[in-house]
């Protein structure tokens, strides 16, 4: 079983997935059409099965090679995302020269031709740890854990009367002995990210910048990072948030977070006197 490796990144993992389609492919007869594998795993417990169609155009059952599976451990292992999880099951097609899709599946449950045994989900939390409310329910029942704790909800921070009153969010957590920023934030689910980046990206521009700013993260890429601010009238936020979030997968901080939350991922009216506020709270200049 494969713990946690080092993380593969995006070109890492495709060229991972090429490798694969090879060692499939390798001791197949020539002639061949088409190759779906579906891999799925919990804990030490693995099961493939791998259909290749041939000539005839019929797809039949073939046993896929050990190295195959060794590659898949492999790329589920360089694809967890802490506190995140990984996937449980992925589906990859090959045609005879290309990749034709893929699909991996962190949260639903796999078809198991054999339903793990409870201990098969306990190692899977263990070897790749998943936050609480990363933990589907199906997941929870089949480790046999007690029921998620349920958590404060989040509420909304009310409307500015005064410059002081405007929250402003820290961009990232700190920075290390090198000057390089700290962050100790779990990632959000692709679909809360997109809500996210529509609240943030949506607020109107109360000040703002010609020039871009480097990446703090990647600084030998050309500088991006928009110099402006935005406002909902109750937070005013650097360009940098959303930039950090849609770059790099980094959550906004999370009272700025719980406040988005709590509001739906819905933007309040912001009139003039609400940016004017956002203005004097950013520069320091008492509002009109």
């Amino acid at each position: 079983m494969s713990r946690p490796q080092q993380p593969l990144n995006q070109q890492q993992q495709q060229q991972l997935v090429w490798q694969i389609g090879h060692a499939l492919a390798t001791p197949l007869p020539p002639g061949w059409q088409q190759m779906r594998v579906e891999y799925r795993a919990a804990g030490r417990h693995v099961e493939i099965d791998l259909l290749v169609t041939g000539q005839d155009g019929l797809p039949r059952p073939v046993p896929p090679n050990p190295e195959a599976a060794r590659l898949l451990a492999n790329l589920r292992s360089g694809m967890y995302q802490p506190g995140r999880g990984t996937w449980l099951s992925a589906i990859l097609v090959y045609g005879s020269a290309t990749v034709l899709s893929t699909d991996f599946l962190a949260d639903v449950e796999p078809p198991w031709r054999q339903a793990p045994p409870s201990i098969g989900f306990q190692d899977e939390l263990r070897f790749f740890p998943r936050a609480e409310q990363n933990i589907p329910a199906w997941l929870r029942q089949r480790a046999g854990l007690d029921a998620a704790p349920q958590a404060e909800p989040p509420v909304a921070t009310p409307p500015a009367q005064a410059p002081e009153d405007l929250k402003s969010p820290r961009v990232y957590d700190g920075l290390d002995e090198s000057g390089r920023p700290v962050v100790n934030r779990e990632p959000l689910p692709p679909a809360e990210r997109d809500r996210v980046l529509e609240y943030l990206d949506g607020a109107p521009v109360v000040l703002a910048s010609r020039t871009y700013e480097a990446d703090a993260f990647d600084p030998d890429r050309e500088p991006l990072v928009p110099l402006n601010f935005r406002t909902d009238g109750r937070w005013y936020w650097p360009g940098a948030v959303a930039y950090y979030l849609r770059e790099h997968d980094m959550a906004p901080d999370p009272e700025l977070l719980g406040h988005i939350r709590a509001s739906r991922f819905t933007l309040p009216e912001v009139g003039e006197p609400e940016r004017e506020l956002a203005v004097a709270a950013i520069t320091g200049q008492p509002s009109t």
